[in-house]
């Protein structure tokens, strides 16, 4: 059974970064020239991220999901997760990555263990991709996904980030997707983490929330009926287009928080354990790690994490986190 937080919150999800670097430079996550690169001992073992794994299983954790920066690009992943699979209590084990690499590797992941993957893809466009990746191809992007539907890692959930002038005039046409071919597009509100503050303007003008892009949706395509929650859907609103096969989910960071349902943690790629995302609290798990804590020591340490998860982030009061950026933390 999953431990309670201090507002009887059950924290049952566990995301991990492993690894800060990243093959893309999207905006709204990374400066231009990438974060500044951890030494390999910095970086948590993949030993170490079996232990705290291990470690998180006793106290209720069953879902565990891998990001970066971008997962792909960490040698010997499919090795994480064939060890993370092994994890008596993980009955969930998913990723979330920008699928440029993942036709190479769909195939091993699927094999290894690995259920789901959600991709990052904020626009259909290839030019745009590119200004908005610094760097990328839209259509690697796009095999990708195909690959992982080859390779059964379903329901591949789509996120989007939605900015005002850069791409809000795209979420018709994802939408869309959900007709035909059947794609899962989940909409997110921009969050001012780390390197979003480098979005021209003040950040929360760039801001479309899901009210809006809802509106145009179904000023175009009809009304959105409410929607089976998919698995992992975590604190996405689903919807969809009458007669779709795929779904529309929202998430609302900004205009509608789901603060009081939150139930996961974040592992830092250094090995930091961070209760809130838009907090800049964390538990230092490395050190310990590296003076030889066991599963039992790293509890003590993770129920530390739960007790001071605060109830809800305070974006409203300007307390915007700025000590990492987005890749660093995993999302």
């Amino acid at each position: 059974m999953a431990h309670l937080d201090a507002y009887n919150r059950p924290i049952s999800y566990l995301r991990i970064s492993v690894t800060d670097r990243c093959n893309l430079r999207c905006i709204y996550c990374m400066p231009p020239q990438g974060v500044t690169k951890r030494s390999h001992a910095e970086i948590l073992r993949y030993e170490e991220i079996e232990t705290v794994v291990r470690a998180a299983a006793t106290l209720g954790i069953t879902k565990v999901r891998l990001t970066g920066g971008e997962p792909l690009v960490r040698p010997g992943i499919v090795d994480l997760v064939r060890m993370l699979a092994r994890v008596e209590g993980i009955d969930d084990l998913a990723m979330t990555t920008n699928a440029i690499l993942l036709n190479d590797y769909a195939k091993g992941l699927a094999q290894a263990g690995l259920r789901r993957v959600n991709i990052s893809l904020d626009t259909l466009r290839p030019e745009r991709f590119e200004r908005i990746t610094r760097c990328g191809k839209l259509e690697e992007a796009l095999a990708g996904m195909e690959a992982a539907r080859q390779a059964g890692l379903e329901p591949i959930k789509i996120n989007t980030v939605v900015i005002r002038e850069m791409n809000d005039d795209e979420v018709v046409d994802l939408a869309r997707q959900t007709l035909e071919p059947g794609w899962h597009v989940r909409f997110i509100e921009l969050m001012p983490i780390g390197n979003s503050m480098a979005v021209e303007g003040n950040w929360r003008e760039r801001v479309v929330t899901a009210r809006e892009i809802q509106e145009q949706i179904e000023a175009t395509l009809g009304a959105l009926e409410p929607a089976k929650v998919l698995p992992g859907g975590g604190p996405a609103r689903y919807y969809r287009l009458p007669g779709a096969k795929g779904t529309l989910g929202f998430i609302t960071p900004i205009s509608d928080h789901f603060c009081h349902q939150c139930n996961r943690l974040r592992l830092t790629a250094d090995g930091h354990l961070r209760p809130c995302l838009l907090s800049e609290y964390e538990i230092d798990l490395r050190t310990p790690l590296r003076e030889g804590a066991d599963v039992e020591h790293i509890k003590t340490l993770i129920l530390q994490a739960i007790e001071r998860k605060p109830m809800q982030h305070h974006l409203d009061e300007c307390q915007i986190p700025t000590g990492r950026v987005m890749s660093e933390i995993g999302g």
